[in-house]
């Protein structure tokens, strides 16, 4: 009885000492959490798709002015497809309801964000209609232009660097978050490549 009441005592007391620890330690843990953040942001940015950290996923369903729907698109409005890269986690793999399909450029961008937020490498996407005071020709890699999209914090207003430019179908979908469950609606954009036919 005395043992189990001992080893009851000392269960207690590793208990409490242990739950203090962890309470310390996220304390100190709380930047290296941020650091592992940083390192998955980080392979983002090497796998091309930058800190979405910031992204609002879901949008209103509007669309820039003089952005022309596409003509017999390979993914017609109304069917699915499957996501088959990711801008941020829980995406690739998704079945994607189309909600519109439209041709342009896309660009994918590198920029300060105006809230003081650190710099986003690689941005994927904003299209030739959400560059500000836009010229008619597509711009090229190397180039700068101000940001009329507001996908991300900070995003709206700010320079950017364009990193690369492509002229493709881009899709507007509905999907739902393969890891949380979270359904998105109306999300810009979807190119082409990142979509494939269901099986």
């Amino acid at each position: 009885m005395k043992k189990r009441k001992l080893l009851g005592a000392l269960t207690m007391a590793a208990a409490i000492t242990l739950s203090g620890c962890a309470a310390g330690d996220n304390e100190e843990a709380a930047p290296n959490n941020n650091q592992a953040n940083n390192a998955e942001e980080e392979e983002s940015h090497d796998g091309g798709h930058g800190d979405h950290s910031g992204m609002d996923m879901s949008g209103s369903g509007e669309v820039p002015e003089g952005l022309k729907e596409k003509e017999n698109p390979t993914f017609e409005v109304g069917s699915t497809a499957t996501i088959t890269e990711a801008h941020m986690p829980g995406m690739e793999g998704a079945e994607a309801t189309i909600v519109g399909a439209y041709e342009t450029t896309v660009y994918s961008i590198s920029y300060d964000p105006t809230d003081g937020g650190e710099r986003v490498e690689d941005h994927k996407w904003i299209i030739h209609e959400e560059v500000k005071d836009a010229q008619e020709e597509p711009y090229e890699v190397g180039d700068e232009v101000e940001v009329d999209a507001d996908h991300m914090e900070g995003m709206q207003g700010a320079t950017a660097t364009i990193d690369s430019a492509e002229e493709t179908t881009v899709y507007m979908v509905d999907f739902t978050l393969t890891d949380s469950g979270e359904e998105v609606t109306n999300h810009k954009w979807v190119t082409e490549s990142e979509l494939s036919k269901e099986e």
